[in-house]
């Protein structure tokens, strides 16, 4: 099959690519390598994609509609996956301009392009973000939210809005699926256990926020790329909606579907903290500080809905999740801060 994938520069997109390409297929990745965070681990993860033949690399930005529009003419994808986004809850603090543009202006050309190349199937990375400060525990599809608590949030959100309005009047299949706190070999330097592996190793001080009372439905790479595989194969539409109506997110107006991709197992942020010291051989230097804002004191994923889809949850334990990422980047560390 033909994908086109955007963000593959990125950790989850590049996992995916990689995934997809070993197993036989074309894939087209259109990045704009932003320096959001480190360019030279943009750079090694599209080197790393460029090993195989059926990769072909586009370097542009979300937003310049010609060049997207000239990639998807010349690739024809029967898949668009859709994973590029200004990521990261705290820096949406500090440049909520950059959301607008790229989540929301962005995202919008790859919604209305989807259609106009007819793909058979649309999927769009959402976050856990948009359940805010949700009470109701696990965070269920079916949950109101209404109330996200930073623009990076509200961004994401407004996507999954305007691709519903658009599934409804074009009848373009779309899945949205929110990701609940992905780690792993290749992540973003950006999240807390890259940053704690970091400072640990180099015998600084690792901030913990909220005074460690936070709780997050950690997500391995490899499960949540299993997810969206499996996902890709499950177009919305009336002949697999789930029974179940306190479970099923398919629209009645349009082929479009929402699900979580988590494991419903939260992990206390102080046992996180344990864990990546284990795995590192390291006792950690403690700075215990409050929550930041936008922060929400904990995240926690309801499954069924993935599981009825595709029969598969996430499983990867903690514990050999973080030890896979300390492997790889006690190896690639060096190379990485020497760009």
């Amino acid at each position: 099959m033909r994908y086109f994938i955007t963000g593959t520069a990125g950790f989850i997109g590049f996992h995916l690519a990689r995934r997809l390409l070993a197993e036989g297929h074309e894939v087209v990745g259109f990045d704009g390598l932003t320096p959001y965070y480190n360019v030279k681990l943009k750079e090694m993860r599209h080197a790393a994609l460029t090993q195989y033949p059926a990769f072909r690399p586009v370097i542009a930005m979300l937003e310049d509609r010609a060049s997207l529009e000239a990639a998807l003419g010349e690739c024809k994808p029967d898949v668009l996956i859709h994973l590029a986004a200004q990521a990261g809850v705290r820096y949406s603090l500090e440049n909520p301009g950059s959301y607008l543009s790229s989540n929301i202006a962005g995202s919008w050309n790859i919604i209305e392009l989807a259609e106009r190349f007819k793909v058979k199937h649309l999927m769009i990375a959402s976050t856990s973000s948009v359940y805010g400060a949700n009470e109701s525990i696990p965070f269920r599809e079916t949950d109101k939210a209404d109330e996200p608590l930073t623009i990076y949030a509200a961004t994401k959100k407004s996507m999954e809005l305007i691709a519903h309005c658009h599934a409804h009047l074009h009848k373009l299949p779309t899945t949205a699926f929110r990701f609940f706190t992905v780690y792993g070999p290749w992540g973003r330097p950006d999240m807390a256990y890259f940053k704690f592996a970091d400072r640990i190793l180099d015998g600084q001080p690792i901030e913990i926020y909220g005074e460690g009372q936070m709780s997050r439905d950690f997500t391995y790479i490899d499960d949540l790329v299993e997810s969206i595989i499996r996902l890709s194969a499950v177009i919305p539409g009336e002949a697999n909606r789930v029974a179940d109506p306190s479970v099923e997110t398919l629209s009645h107006q349009a082929p479009f579907r929402v699900v979580n991709i988590g494991g419903g197992q939260p992990e206390s942020l102080m046992d996180f903290v344990e864990t990546v010291e284990k795995a590192l051989g390291r006792r950690a230097i403690r700075q215990l500080l409050p929550m930041q804002k936008g922060d929400v004191p904990r995240t926690y994923a309801a499954p069924d809905l993935l599981r009825a889809l595709t029969g598969y949850v996430p499983q990867t334990r903690l514990a050999e999740g973080v030890q896979a990422f300390v492997d790889w980047y006690r190896e690639a560390r060096s190379e990485i801060r020497g760009g």
